[in-house]
C-alpha cells in the first residue's frame, strides 16, 4: 500500500522565489496544453492525446529557456493533469452526469508542482533528513517530525497560504494489529454527535467551522472594507484564508484520532453507505461539510487497511426508523431523539438504534461480512 508523509519546508527568500516561479511555469503549461486541446478540436475536430503533447515536452524547453530549470519529469507530470482532467470529463459524460468541462488555471488555483520518480531523481533528503534537494530550488530546510517508512515514489511540492510543503508518497508494507472478533456499527450524525455506536459509545461534534463562524464573518466583512488588490486587502484576504486552514486542520486531527481509536479497538467496522456528496447539496449542507464525512470515512478506510481491519459500507435506507429488536418500521420526525417501539415497548435512543441496524445490516447480507462491500 502507499502511504503520504507530509512536512514543513523552511525555504529562504531567494528559494521561495524559485518556487513561485516554478509554480508559474507550470501553470502556464497546464493552461498551454488545455488550449492546445480545446483549438484542435474546435478547429479540426481533432483529439490530442497525452504522449503527442508530452512529445513537445524537448522543443518547450528549447525554445523557452526559463523551462530548462524545471526537471523535464514535472513538466510530463503537468501534461498528464491535463490529460487526468480530460479523462474524467469523459467519464462523466459517459455516466450522464454533469460533466464539467476543464478550466483554466488561475494564479491562485494552481499550488503543487510533482517529481513522480522522486525515489530515483529530483528530490533527495540530506543530512539526516534536516534538509531536502529540490530540483531547480537547491538545498530546502525541512522539519521532518517523523521518518520516512517504505520506498520513496513521488513528491509534491505543495504551497498553502504562505506556506510551503512537501508530501512523500511511499510504498510501504502493510502492519496489521493483532486479529480482533469484534465488530461495531457506526452512526454518523452532525449534532449534537458525530459519531454514536451501536454499542451505546457516543463521540461529541467538535463543529470547528459553527465555532469559527462569528470570527470569519467578522473577517470577511472586513475584507469586503478594503480596496480588492491593495497591501490591506491582500492582508486580510491572508488572514481569512489562514483562519480556514485553522478549521480544516482542526477538523482532520479530530478524525485521524476518532478512526484510530475505533481501528484500534474494533476488527470490523460498519457504516451506511452515504450518498455525502447528494447530502451537501441538501438543506443539511452546512452541518454535512462541517462535520467532513467523506474525509472521515476515506481516513477510516486507510487506517483499516493499514492495519489489516475491514471497513464495510451497508444500504443506509430505514436504517433510523426500524426497532432492532422487533423490526417494526415507524417514521418518527428527525428532531424526536428518544422514543418507544409501538409493537414491542422498548424504549429507543435513535441514533444508538440506528447503529445496531446498521450492524445487523451488514450481518444480514446474503454473503455475509466477510465478503460484504469494502469501503475503498
Amino acid at each position: 500500500m502507499r502511504k503520504a508523509f507530509k512536512y514543513r519546508l523552511y525555504p529562504t527568500k531567494p528559494q521561495a522565489r524559485d518556487l513561485e516561479r516554478t509554480l508559474e511555469l507550470c501553470r502556464q503549461l497546464y493552461n498551454a496544453a488545455l488550449q492546445e486541446r480545446r483549438d484542435a478540436y474546435r478547429k479540426a475536430g481533432k483529439a490530442v492525446g497525452f504522449y503527442e503533447q508530452k512529445r513537445h515536452l524537448p522543443v518547450i524547453r528549447r525554445d523557452l529557456p526559463e523551462y530548462k530549470g524545471i526537471h523535464s519529469q514535472v513538466l510530463q507530470e503537468v501534461i498528464q493533469r491535463v490529460d487526468r482532467a480530460f479523462q474524467g470529463f469523459f467519464r462523466r459524460v459517459k455516466q450522464g452526469q454533469k460533466p464539467g468541462y476543464p478550466r483554466f488555471k488561475g494564479r491562485n488555483r494552481y499550488d503543487s508542482f510533482t517529481f513522480p520518480q522522486a525515489g530515483s531523481t529530483g528530490v533527495k533528503v540530506q543530512e539526516g533528513g534536516k534538509r531536502v534537494f529540490i530540483h531547480g530550488i537547491g538545498s530546502v530546510k525541512v522539519k521532518l517530525h517523523r521518518l520516512l517508512e517504505g520506498k520513496l515514489k513521488t513528491a509534491t511540492v505543495k504551497r498553502e497560504g504562505e506556506h510551503w510543503y512537501i508530501v512523500f508518497v511511499c510504498e510501504v508494507d502493510p502492519k496489521p494489529l493483532p486479529p480482533n472478533d469484534r465488530a461495531v456499527g457506526i452512526d454518523l450524525g452532525t449534532n449534537p454527535h458525530f459519531l454514536v455506536t451501536s454499542e451505546g459509545e457516543m463521540v461529541e461534534a467538535p463543529r470547528h467551522y459553527q465555532k469559527a463562524q462569528v470570527k470569519l464573518a467578522r473577517k470577511q466583512r472586513e475584507l469586503s472594507r478594503k480596496k480588492k488588490g491593495s497591501s490591506r486587502w491582500k492582508r486580510v484576504k491572508r488572514e481569512l484564508a489562514k483562519l480556514h486552514r485553522k478549521i480544516a486542520n482542526q477538523r482532520k486531527d479530530f478524525h485521524h484520532k476518532v478512526a484510530r481509536g475505533l481501528v484500534n479497538r474494533y476488527g470490523v467496522i460498519v457504516h451506511e453507505d452515504l450518498n455525502v456528496l447528494g447530502l451537501a447539496r441538501s438543506h443539511t449542507a452546512k452541518g454535512v461539510l462541517d462535520a467532513g464525512w467523506a474525509q472521515f470515512l476515506s481516513i477510516l478506510a486507510y487506517k483499516a487497511e493499514e492495519a489489516g481491519r475491514r471497513v464495510v459500507g451497508v444500504d443506509p435506507k430505514y436504517t433510523s426508523q426500524d426497532c432492532p429488536v422487533c423490526g417494526h418500521r415507524e417514521k418518527r420526525p428527525l428532531w424526536v431523539r428518544e422514543y418507544t417501539c409501538s409493537a414491542c415497548g422498548t424504549p429507543l435512543y435513535r441514533d444508538v438504534a440506528a447503529a445496531q441496524n446498521i450492524l445487523a445490516r451488514a450481518r444480514a447480507e446474503p454473503s455475509g461480512m466477510d465478503t460484504a462491500r469494502a469501503v475503498p
